[in-house]
């Protein structure tokens, strides 16, 4: 299945998500060829909807080095971890957990095979599906503090929000 007919397929009650999705297939962006596929995959494995990853996996694949798609998966599969993590240590009252060392191996972060920034927009778009608002703000705030424009960070979690409804929309369409 290809992205086309993944847009095609979407009912008549997803029509807002349909037209969101179109957009994002068809028009500009404010990011580069690297940033809007990487992010597209890392997102698109993020979501979990088979049928989706394999689409957007399918374009990537086009589009992308084969460093960048590693690096996507890398940005997904660490901040599956992380986001769990980060989301327990902030979000329980007991402060003591978040001054205890992680102890996790997040190697991929400081050496990603591709730019940083484009791997942090990656972490920041999947951390915005898991929900771990720690992480959002960490990733936000780094890729500001480098140049990249707000615009740019929130073209990536705009990929976030619409990839995750498609694949919610997805997910309950194969249900029935």
């Amino acid at each position: 299945m290809t992205m086309q007919t993944i847009l095609e397929s979407l009912p008549t009650y997803a029509k807002d998500i349909k037209l969101n999705l179109s957009s994002l297939l068809n028009s500009d962006h404010a990011l580069t060829q690297q940033q809007y596929w990487g992010t597209m995959l890392a997102c698109a494995l993020a979501s979990k909807n088979p049928t989706l990853t394999k689409a957007v996996s399918q374009s990537a694949q086009e589009k992308i080095s084969p460093e960048t798609i590693s690096a996507a998966k890398s940005a997904a599969a660490l901040m599956a971890m992380n986001n769990i993590y980060y989301r327990f240590t902030h979000a329980v009252t007991n402060t003591e957990y978040s001054k205890m060392p992680a102890n996790l191996r997040m190697n991929a972060m400081a050496q990603p095979g591709i730019d940083k920034n484009d791997f942090e927009l990656y972490s920041l778009a999947v951390s915005a599906i898991n929900g771990c608002n720690f992480c959002m703000d960490s990733h936000e705030r780094l890729l500001t503090s480098k140049g990249i424009s707000k615009e740019t960070v929130q073209a990536s979690v705009r990929i976030a929000a619409i990839l995750f409804a498609t694949a919610r929309v997805l997910d309950a369409e194969q249900q029935h």
